[in-house]
């Protein structure tokens, strides 16, 4: 879920057109717990192959990043995580307990007949196990782009990626990157332009926005230092954060005191072993080293894993390998027109 900061952080539409021809360090798990959530039947359930096994996120992958690799000649790096932090185990235990309840009554009112307040749940009871990553990592392969496994939080090592200009931006929908000193951001980059609203029972549409490190911080007057504090009082994937505070609170608390070594000891109190959290964003673990090999796409082992193994249409994977065809064909001459 990553920190909440959306009140104080600066972003600029850009639309699709902005993204053309950029490379992107994609956090792989956040798009696709968007894809189980939204890519689903009309009862609201995910979609499936005959035995069983989940196929959304399988479609969500192929169709949205082959569109923006034809449309606008992006390329793509999908990193994903790694085993979770010591300090994150206890965040995660408490989204799976939330991931329970809410399936549980996704199926309560599915067995109602009540399909469009069960598909609010389901954008809540959205799970991922070992068969989703695995067949996620074997179809991007497929499709020619580079995957990465981070030592722990994908973003932190999107976030380094960036940094060393191997990509131009991160593409998740966390502020987290931004913690993790990402240059800059992305986020909403889909083709359909529409998310949905659990709370509210509707979807409201979406552009591409960019974030500039440097520009959030010198709207914010703060360093980066002092925006990772500001989330540490909000709460992150790694404390609880101080009751009561968000993200303009925290802002200004900051700002008064300079960090939160000079908070009242009442506020300070309620973050027993900040430095800890502080360290993970300043100083993360990451990769100094990795391969990023673009090749263009395995036509045949596509089809076959699709049309053979996961029972897509044939038709539209024909579509789908068509896109990649122009699409690698696009990249290649962009190339040649370097010499």
């Amino acid at each position: 879920m990553g920190t909440y900061l959306t009140p104080i952080i600066t972003r600029t539409r850009i639309g699709l057109r902005g993204l053309a021809g950029k490379v992107l360090a994609v956090d792989a798990l956040n798009s696709i717990y968007q894809f189980l959530a939204l890519i689903r039947g009309p009862r609201g359930e995910p979609l499936r192959r005959s035995d069983g096994k989940i196929t959304s996120h399988l479609v969500g992958l192929a169709f949205r990043y082959s569109r923006l690799a034809i449309d606008y000649s992006c390329r793509f790096i999908f990193v994903f995580d790694g085993p979770p932090h010591p300090l994150k185990r206890r965040e995660l235990e408490k989204r799976r307990e939330m991931r329970k309840k809410a399936e549980e009554e996704f199926y309560r009112l599915i067995s109602l007949g009540e399909y469009e307040k069960a598909f609010s749940k389901a954008v809540v009871a959205v799970t991922v196990d070992d068969w989703i990553i695995e067949s996620s990592k074997r179809l991007i392969a497929l499709m020619g782009w580079p995957v990465i496994e981070a030592p722990h939080d994908a973003e932190a090592q999107a976030a380094h990626i960036v940094s060393r200009g191997d990509a131009w931006a991160v593409a998740t929908l966390d502020w987290d990157a931004l913690l993790y000193n990402a240059p800059r951001l992305v986020r909403y980059v889909t083709i359909t332009g529409t998310e949905w609203l659990p709370s509210k029972q509707r979807a409201r549409r979406l552009e591409p926005e960019l974030v500039e490190m440097s520009v959030v911080l010198e709207k914010l007057g703060i360093s980066r230092r002092q925006l990772v504090e500001v989330a540490i009082l909000v709460g992150t994937d790694y404390n609880e954060g101080v009751r009561g505070v968000g993200p303009k609170k925290a802002l200004k608390l900051i700002r008064t005191y300079g960090s939160i070594e000079r908070l009242p000891e009442s506020i300070k109190k309620s973050i027993p072993g900040y430095e800890d959290v502080l360290n993970i964003f300043m100083k993360p673990i990451v990769y100094e080293t990795y391969r990023l090999e673009f090749r263009e796409p395995d036509y045949e082992g596509l089809e076959h894993f699709l049309v053979d193994e996961n029972e897509f249409s044939e038709d539209r994977v024909k579509t789908l390998l068509e896109r990649l065809r122009r699409a690698w064909g696009k990249q290649l001459q962009a190339h040649l027109d370097m010499f």
